[in-house]
């Protein structure tokens, strides 16, 4: 039995269908799952924080691989699953949470688990991508790396580098926390049901240090937000309206570091700024 047969036997045997509000798409394509795994680089010393499991084809893989796997799901229906076809293993942990309401620094010591030997790994639904990474990152939850699958445009986003055409706001928050790459291209006929997009694998490797020191992180992320929230202002008058500081204080700054005042930047989502940058 493949992958593609033994998730349609799931559903038909526990009666369910992807649930569209929490974003399942159910992955089928063996090979992806061994690329994930490839890339997140486990071995029997790392412990594996799962995000969105669902029917637990990637989790199985995991459990082979790592030390111990901590899989957060919010699907009551997904958990009756992942009791089932995972409860004999030793080394799995199944948390019944919003990973947006968990506390990490509390898990990890709940579950007393070396800070050091941490990775996340998760196929991510697109509609809750962004808040899940960078609750990740600013809560600066002690992971080595976040090996993720997610929409291909999210992707470009995410590893764009700063100052190119992609680049918003959520490349520079991203940029600022991690060393980012992509790791393959996911066609969209890789799930149940089929997605409208294709997806990507990106992994993200939490940098030891940031790329800049600063005293006050928050104010370098409503910086980035005023210079790109609003498309028709100039860069000044984003700044200034976003109250960053005194207009002739901004026109100074900007004088110094040779930036034209007049330069205008691209506008994205709202749900793509960070939380700091709110």
């Amino acid at each position: 039995m493949n992958l593609e047969q033994e998730t349609k036997f799931l559903m038909k045997k526990y009666n369910i269908s992807a649930n569209k509000n929490l974003g399942q798409n159910f992955l089928i394509n063996e090979e992806v799952i061994q690329n994930i795994v490839k890339a997140s680089d486990i071995s029997k010393e790392d412990i594996v924080i799962e995000i969105g499991p669902g029917l637990g084809s990637l989790t199985a893989a995991l459990i082979e691989k790592a030390k111990k796997v901590i899989a957060i799901e919010i699907d009551n229906k997904m958990i009756s699953i992942l009791k089932d076809r995972f409860s004999l293993y030793d080394n799995f942990i199944l948390l019944n949470e919003d990973v947006l309401k968990i506390n990490f620094d509390n898990l990890i010591k709940e579950k007393n688990i070396e800070k050091d030997k941490i990775k996340i790994v998760a196929n991510l639904p697109y509609y809750i991508t962004t808040p899940i990474i960078m609750k990740l990152l600013e809560d600066k939850v002690s992971v080595t790396s976040i090996t993720v699958m997610v929409q291909k445009e999210v992707a470009d986003r995410l590893t764009a580098i700063p100052g190119e055409k992609l680049a918003g706001a959520i490349t520079y928050c991203v940029y600022y926390y991690c060393e980012t790459q992509k790791v393959m291209l996911v066609p969209k006929d890789s799930f149940i049901p089929s997605p409208q997009v294709d997806s990507e694998v990106i992994k993200l490797n939490i940098r030891k240090n940031p790329p800049i020191n600063l005293k006050n992180e928050k104010r370098l992320f409503q910086i980035i937000k005023a210079s790109f929230m609003q498309r028709r202002k100039t860069l000044l008058n984003g700044l200034s309206n976003a109250g960053i500081a005194q207009k002739e204080e901004i026109k100074n700054v900007l004088d110094l570091l040779r930036i034209a005042r007049k330069h205008k930047r691209r506008s994205f989502n709202n749900r793509t700024i960070c939380r700091n940058c709110k």
